[in-house]
């Protein structure tokens, strides 16, 4: 008989005492005079009263209405017809730089190069008040768009700040994007003000962007100004103690905070515009309940500033935290850079995506011990249950708090919880205020089973809507043609009351084998496992076209065996079905992902169908676009079985 699955990591007393959830649920019962006998009774009552639970997120979190809302929600369907807080106006600026303190930095930066600093909140109001009058002189004011082709630097943040307090709308792309990806994005918002980075190194190698800003300068027409920014900080008043306001300015609650932008490996990219109070009540909600980041403690995620993290990991200066800047490679130049950076600077919460995880793990990493983390964080892709177990093993007394959600919403679905333990390969819970389900295709809720990923409730930070798509066709079309009335995001999901929910990849990269649905991450958690694999992308193409069947492909240190395939069969036949054996094995130099690592599972499934590669992805939003050249050489060449 085999053994009951048991957590891998209980909540203290101590810690469960302490959390911000824990406060929260006390304020709720005694604000709604009843009570809450656990967190699913807590999450049915924020989804099913929307008003109350975000009146009461607000209200405990002290949200500074310069006009109160005359009413807090009026839901409709579709659900982006639904009004939140009609009437209000607030200042998302004013809510981060009210935490300022002069007895803690703001921000601490590191680059590979070396340069490593800590920040006040005086230098950084600083500059960012210096941005902010190059800004006004340039003629923006609310509502006008300044983009950024900028490294995740400290002058990031001001910019953003200054921005943001001149009620503009900000959106922005990481320098590794390519030219053609960046413009197919910024000319669609006509965008007064370009902020730039003129140089930047990534694994060790110098980056001039120069020519690169002056192409973005030469074709996007509505510019009037440009400010290029240097790599270092010598443009900071980093001794000055003198106090600086930014005055920012309140915006209506729908006013557009940002833009992120869809993948666009497929197509053009969808500008996704935020609102200003979406963004501000999910992310107290987010971070300071579910990953329970408080005041004084120190916030890292890895992110490129063209990844939605970027902006999701700001909300740590909202709970009072000090927010961790790297800028650079993770393992570079050495593969412990960043969790050397965790322990010299004793960061309490550490994010990034789930594929470094996988490859420390695969390294077998050691002395990256710090024994101070608080929560372990992960997203992007699913993190597999061996993932999960090894880093517990590595930090016994961090919550790993594994998150999903996505672009669309700038947040999270579901997420952590620090009263409830973690058990390895699944995500803890729902967070509040999200009516998660999983479907059938017939639109029938599933418990234990897999199934879509739909909303039955809106939320404030779904998008306001996507710019340039008046009528809501794109919109709709994303989200609501699925399943009439609720949101289908597009994950492949089963809950488990008891444990979680298990994400089993995107929904249409999903391998149906023989009528056995299975979700692409059910695969890699397996071959996650065989340490002489490095990385691994399964795509089914459809019985009929030429190279129809069940196709692996794999990076590995060594040429495989026959042994080693034997042994990848037999793990997947036993521990997904016999059906999920892959037709071919096939071994290539790298997998194809995008900007920020996912694996590119649907243009390469499009690939092998004889979708041209022009067709079948943008190469200007990839990572490694001659990865899926090289994909292309193998369907030319007849793909020659391993």
């Amino acid at each position: 008989m085999q053994a009951a699955e048991k957590p891998i990591w209980y909540p203290s007393e101590q810690t469960q005492k302490q959390s911000n959830l824990k406060a929260f649920w006390d304020f709720v019962e005694q604000d709604q005079k009843r009570s809450f006998p656990d967190y699913k009774a807590l999450h049915q009552w924020s989804v099913a009263e929307l008003g109350a639970f975000w009146r009461a997120i607000s209200e405990f979190f002290s949200i500074e209405f310069t006009l109160p809302p005359k009413e807090w929600v009026n839901p409709k369907i579709p659900f982006y017809k639904t009004q939140w807080l009609e009437g209000a106006q607030m200042s998302y600026c004013q809510h981060l730089i009210r935490h300022r303190a002069s007895n803690r930095a703001a921000l601490i930066f590191k680059n590979e190069t070396g340069l490593e600093q800590q920040l006040s909140w005086e230098s950084l109001l600083k500059r960012a008040y210096d941005i902010k009058l190059e800004l006004e002189a340039a003629g923006i004011s609310q509502g006008d768009c300044v983009v950024g082709y900028l490294i995740n630097h400290p002058d990031t943040i001001a910019t953003f700040l200054a921005t943001n307090a001149l009620g503009a709308v900000w959106s922005c792309c990481s320098p590794d994007f390519g030219i053609q990806s960046v413009i197919d994005r910024f000319e669609q918002l006509e965008p007064k003000v370009l902020c730039a980075h003129g140089s930047y190194s990534y694994m060790g190698k110098y980056y001039d962007q120069k020519e690169k800003i002056k192409q973005l300068e030469d074709r996007l027409s509505s510019l009037t100004k440009t400010l290029v920014f240097e790599d270092d900080l010598n443009a900071w008043d980093l001794d000055d103690p003198q106090q600086v306001d930014l005055n920012p300015v309140a915006v209506p609650f729908d006013h557009p905070i940002w833009v992120l932008f869809s993948s666009g490996t497929t197509g053009k990219p969808k500008a996704i515009t935020h609102r200003t109070g979406g963004m501000l009540l999910e992310q107290y909600k987010a971070l300071a309940l579910h990953q329970d980041v408080q005041a004084g403690e120190k916030f890292f995620w890895n992110t490129t500033t063209g990844w939605m993290m970027w902006n999701y990991a700001l909300g740590a200066l909202l709970c009072g935290a000090t927010l961790c800047l790297y800028d650079g490679a993770a393992t570079y130049p050495k593969e412990d850079a960043q969790w050397k950076f965790a322990a010299d600077h004793q960061i309490e919460h550490f994010g990034h995506g789930a594929p470094f995880y996988i490859h420390c793990m695969k390294k077998e990493l050691e002395g990256i011990f710090y024994t101070g983390l608080k929560t372990i964080g992960s997203t992007g892709a699913p993190l597999s249950k061996e993932a999960f177990q090894w880093l517990q093993q590595q930090f016994p007394k961090a919550h790993i708090i594994s998150l999903s959600g996505g672009t669309d919403v700038c947040t999270a679905f579901l997420g952590g919880n620090p009263l409830e333990p973690v058990y390895a390969g699944k995500l803890q819970a729902p967070m509040l205020g999200a009516s998660i389900e999983a479907w059938d295709s017939e639109g029938n809720r599933l418990i234990g089973k897999t199934g879509e990923l739909v909303l039955t409730q809106p939320m404030p930070c779904m998008p306001l809507y996507f710019w340039g798509d008046p009528d809501f066709t794109k919109y709709h079309q994303s989200y609501f043609e699925a399943f009439p009335g609720v949101w289908a995001h597009g994950d492949y999901i089963a809950i488990d009351p008891s444990k979680g929910i298990q994400i089993f990849g995107r929904s249409d990269a999903t391998l149906n084998r023989g009528g056995i649905r299975m979700g692409t991450a059910e695969i890699y958690g397996v071959l996650d496992g065989l340490e002489f694999l490095q990385e691994h992308l399964i795509v089914d193409i459809p019985v009929g076209s030429p190279w129809g069947g069940l196709i692996l492909f794999v990076t590995v240190k060594s040429p495989l065996d026959s042994q080693q395939l034997e042994t990848i069969k037999s793990q997947l036949r036993q521990h997904c079905s016999p059906r999920h054996v892959p037709d071919k094995i096939l071994e290539v130099e790298e997998i194809p992902v995008t900007i920020s690592g996912k694996k590119m599972e649907v243009p390469v499934k499009k690939l092998f169908m004889g979708v041209p590669l022009a067709e079948a992805a943008t190469p200007g939003a990839m990572k490694n676009p001659k990865a899926l050249q090289a994909f292309e050489q193998l369907y030319m060449q007849g793909l020659k079985t391993t």
